[in-house]
């Protein structure tokens, strides 16, 4: 058995909170780090609609499974003692079926499953998580409006044939001439088409196959308007002196 150790000092840990009937929903949540895994899998029961007893709870950094809490008498802190990782429940039980006897699919409809008051929406509504949590919703519209924004000024002074120093994190900074200004054909976004003074790209203007512009190979590259800064660069001189 693997277990997490990281280092802290806060007696709470902030995890999300994700199960195998609907991958795509994860919410944040604060559980004190003394709790027994036995303890925790009953709080995972109201959250997720899971029996805690047949539960079984996967900490995932990421896509990377880490450990699995297989120990019911452990405490959360020995498997997870930092926060942004994931508890993934898997539900045993609810996702065992009888070969023998068909089930009858019991269904309820969005206004039906509204009113219940011991459902995951309900849970996330009481305590303004996730999108029930107006504030938080708010502010992430106004951040990808502020983005938008942004992009779309940063875009406009992409002029075709300027001059412009390009800085994209883990790169180098490098220099180059603007040769395309738009959006690529299969990625979502707009992009500035940069052919660099130095062979430092990753094509020749190319990008899935259709040609954007044309250049040496590995001089051209495509990145966001974030990270092009217009203005008066000279290509750089290098000067490679022999070694003795």
């Amino acid at each position: 058995m693997s277990h997490i150790i990281e280092s802290g000092k806060s007696d709470f840990v902030k995890v999300n909170v994700s199960n195998s009937h609907n991958d795509a929903v994860a919410f944040e949540v604060k559980f004190a780090k003394d709790l027994t895994v036995a303890q925790l899998k009953s709080k995972l029961e109201i959250l997720t609609g899971g029996s805690a007893g047949t539960m079984k709870v996967q900490v995932f950094k990421g896509e990377n499974c880490l450990a699995t809490m297989d120990n019911n008498d452990a405490q959360l802190g020995y498997y997870v003692n930092c926060d942004g990782l994931r508890l993934h429940v898997i539900d045993s039980f609810a996702t065992f079926s009888f070969d023998s006897a068909p089930v009858e699919k019991f269904e309820l409809s969005m206004d039906q499953y509204d009113q219940r008051t011991d459902s995951v929406r309900s849970y996330l509504k009481q305590n303004r998580m996730g999108k029930y949590n107006e504030e938080e919703r708010q502010q992430a519209e106004e951040k990808k409006r502020q983005q938008a924004e942004e992009i779309l000024k940063r875009a406009e002074l992409c002029v075709l044939g300027g001059r412009c120093e390009v800085a994209v994190p883990g790169n180098p900074t490098r220099r180059g001439t603007i040769r395309y200004n738009g959006q690529l054909e299969g990625k979502t976004g707009h992009f500035i088409g940069i052919e660099y003074d130095e062979p430092l790209g990753k094509n020749n203007g190319s990008f899935g196959g259709k040609a954007y512009f044309s250049c040496a190979p590995n001089y051209g590259g495509f990145v966001s308007p974030l990270s092009v800064t217009v203005g008066d660069f000279p290509p750089e001189e290098f000067n490679i002196d022999d070694e003795i």
